[in-house]
Parts: C-alpha cells; sequence; structure tokens
C-alpha cells in the first residue's frame, strides 16, 4: 500500500467518478483504475460496486474512508514539520476566505506577503465562512481567513483579527432613514435583504433580535455582501452590513435603540495540523494588522 494508490482511491471516493478523479489527480483514467484495482487486489477485496456508470463504497469501502484519509493527513503533516525545520517560507499554501474578506481585507496583505515571500504558492479560494470553517475542519484546506463562527468549533484554532461592526442600513429615501432613533420592532414592518440562514453573519442578528420577540420579514436573502447593498441602495428593503461597506455610499446607516451588532474576523486552523512556514508568515502578517 503506497500514498499513489490511497489517493487515488480516495479522489474516486469522493468524486464517485474514476474520470472526475484522473482529472484532479492530473492522470490518466486507466492509472486510476489500475491504482484502485491494485489496492483491492493487496487489500483483498472490493472498494467500489460499479452497477453501470454509478459508482459506491462498498462496505469495505466505507471502512477503509477515514483510515485513508487520516493515514495522508498525518503524512502530510510530518512533511510539513520536517519541512519547517529547514526555516524556509515556500510550498503551496491553500487558503480559503470570504467574497467580503477577499476584496475589502485581503488585498494589501497579500501583496506584501507575495512580495516578502516568492516562493509560496498561493491556492486562494472563495466561499462562504461557514464553507470555509467545514473545509478546514476536514483538513483539505490548510488556513481559513474567515467571520469567525459565534461559537468554538470542534478541531479548529480561531485567532480573531479584525472587529468588524455591523450596521443595519437603509437607502436615502427609505421611510426610517429620516429618524434620529429607531425601535428594533419597528424593523418588523419593512422588508428586509438578508444573509441567507445559516450564515454567521444572518445568526448574529437573529441572536440579537430573538430576545425581543422580533421576526425579521425577509424579502429576499443572498450571501454576497456587495449584492445585498446594491439591492438595498435600489430600495428593497433594510439590510445588515459592515460599517466599512457603507463609509462613503449614500446609504443610511440607522441608530437603534439597545441593538450592539458586531462580528469578528480572523483565520481558523486545524488543531491537529502543523502550519507550514508559509501559513505562520501570514498569520503572523495579518496580527500585526491587529496591533
Amino acid at each position: 500500500m503506497d500514498t499513489a494508490t490511497l489517493r487515488a482511491f480516495l479522489f474516486v471516493a469522493k468524486t464517485q467518478s474514476f474520470s472526475k478523479a484522473a482529472q484532479q489527480l492530473h492522470i490518466t483514467q486507466p492509472a486510476v483504475s489500475k491504482r484502485v484495482a491494485a489496492l483491492e487486489a493487496e487489500l483483498n477485496t472490493r472498494l467500489f460496486d460499479r452497477i453501470g456508470k454509478k459508482i459506491s463504497l462498498t462496505q469495505a469501502g466505507t471502512a477503509l474512508l477515514p483510515r485513508a484519509q487520516h493515514i495522508l493527513d498525518e503524512m502530510a503533516d510530518s512533511r510539513r514539520a520536517l519541512t519547517n525545520l529547514s526555516g524556509n517560507i515556500s510550498g503551496l499554501l491553500s487558503i480559503g476566505t470570504s467574497h467580503h474578506i477577499g476584496l475589502h481585507r485581503l488585498p494589501q496583505i497579500l501583496r506584501a506577503f507575495h512580495t516578502a515571500h516568492p516562493e509560496v504558492e498561493l491556492d486562494l479560494r472563495f466561499m462562504d465562512s461557514e464553507a470555509v470553517c467545514a473545509t478546514v475542519a476536514k483538513g483539505e484546506l490548510e488556513l481559513g481567513i474567515v467571520t469567525l463562527p459565534l461559537e468554538p468549533v470542534k478541531n479548529l484554532v480561531m485567532t480573531p483579527i479584525w472587529d468588524d461592526p455591523l450596521g443595519v442600513i437603509v437607502a436615502p429615501h427609505h421611510p426610517l432613514a429620516k429618524s434620529q432613533r429607531v425601535r428594533p420592532e419597528s424593523l418588523a414592518r419593512y422588508p428586509a435583504v438578508l444573509p441567507g440562514h445559516g450564515t454567521y453573519t444572518r445568526e448574529i442578528l437573529e441572536r440579537a433580535f430573538a430576545p425581543l420577540g422580533i421576526r425579521i420579514p425577509g424579502r429576499m436573502s443572498t450571501n454576497y455582501l456587495e449584492t445585498i447593498k446594491m439591492l438595498v441602495t435600489i430600495g428593497l428593503g433594510w439590510s445588515v452590513l459592515p460599517l466599512t461597506m457603507v463609509s462613503g455610499s449614500k446609504l443610511h446607516v440607522l441608530k437603534l435603540q439597545g441593538v450592539n451588532l458586531q462580528r469578528i474576523l480572523g483565520t481558523v486552523h486545524h488543531r491537529a495540523r502543523t502550519l507550514s512556514n508559509a501559513a505562520q508568515a501570514l498569520v503572523e502578517l495579518l496580527l500585526k494588522e491587529k496591533q
């Protein structure tokens, strides 16, 4: 049993396709089939059921899957630990981040990081913060730069970097725009355009309003804050956005009585994973931003 056969097995299991696994591994489909067949022969058991074009794990394959992932994770962690001894800052650094953070917080930092460490190859993936945290927890990304979860997450180390205060915003012509102070329950009379259910930002809003017994009348939802900003600007409803996005715009920030909305942005990494020198260097650069 070697890492090549285990990787082939894992990619076929995840994609449920020999051809897709071959594409992701950058080898031919016959090579993937050969590796899986070799693993099945070595273990003397079938790992996949192949019915027509459908591929599914057998009971033996299901039992092997987490063990194979653990073996490869341990080997990757060992390589990082040994590489770190050299002190070199190089190699591949896989990062997940949200569109908002990528657009508004990271450009100057990534420029400085690339200038200081040109031998690091950045694999930057944009996705919702919740998806980043889940992917880092699975060991598929080394580092996440995200809106931090409101509660601790098993296996994740969370490092706060930025305070990110939120504001309830409306268009200048909204009926509430001219109010000096707004009672939170007044918002219930107007439609809202909000981040989707299950997002950390939506959860912050719901936690703030729940004790007040306020039901949020959502007209529509989207996870892209730039889209929310546009929809509020044209008058489709009120919303919650980071104040950094509102500064310099024509949008009006409401002064809510007794409600303080804030989220924290920062990094996440797997608790059991040894960070590469590249990841440590980027975290240190981000922490300097905090000072």
